[in-house]
């Protein structure tokens, strides 16, 4: 009864655990906040049990944001966005860096910036803009849009390489997302938290 009575209570607190990341209540500066990246639709076929889970921490001026995926393709690397939408077209994202899987398909990145409900990106007008990559499927605009502040709330991985995705078993098709602009598919999203209010909106400054 004993052991029963404890499976219970573990169970339970799982449960508590993952519904945590849905949660609408804002975490206050100093505290950690806790929550999933899910298989993106295009990996679900492909990568079913991927999963991420991540920790905003704040420093104060800044947050750092621990980041650690899991039952991904192993030694393979992997690009790290910060994104308006979780899903495509994904509005104003940028590159946050890269996660590299070990032998055993897990791969670990700290990042430190600005992650929580000020995150934003604004360009007050259109100007001239660095050209570093002119070929390709996505060559780099001589100009940028003109927008009012845009919060970016949401998170996303890609694989860096077309080829590894389709080593995985997964859509060969080239994005945009990594450094030299010829990146694989989504592999893990934030798509679980509503469209327009991702969770780095849940942590206050």
């Amino acid at each position: 009864m004993k052991s029963l009575k404890q499976n219970i209570l573990t169970a339970a607190l799982l449960a508590t655990t993952a519904l945590a990341g849905l949660t609408a209540e804002p975490v206050s500066a100093g505290e950690n906040f806790i929550f999933k990246m899910q298989p993106s639709k295009g990996a679900l076929t492909c990568l079913p049990y991927a999963s991420g889970t991540v920790t905003v921490s704040s420093l104060g001026p800044v947050e750092n944001m621990h980041v650690v995926v899991r039952n991904l393709p192993p030694k393979t690397n992997f690009d790290f966005f910060v994104i308006q939408t979780p899903e495509a077209p994904f509005g104003l994202s940028w590159y946050q860096g890269d996660i590299e899987t070990d032998a055993n398909g897990v791969g670990v990145a700290d990042f430190v910036g600005r992650f929580n409900i000020e995150t934003f990106i604004v360009a007050l007008g259109s100007d001239v803009a660095p050209s570093v990559h002119k070929t390709g499927t996505f060559p780099d605009a001589a100009t940028n849009p003109a927008t009012a502040p845009v919060h970016t709330f949401h998170l996303g991985l890609w694989f860096n390489s077309p080829t590894d995705a389709a080593n995985a078993g997964c859509n060969p098709a080239v994005t945009p997302f990594n450094g030299e602009h010829h990146a694989g598919i989504q592999v893990l999203n934030t798509a679980q938290f509503a469209k327009n209010w991702g969770p780095l909106a849940r942590l206050k400054p």
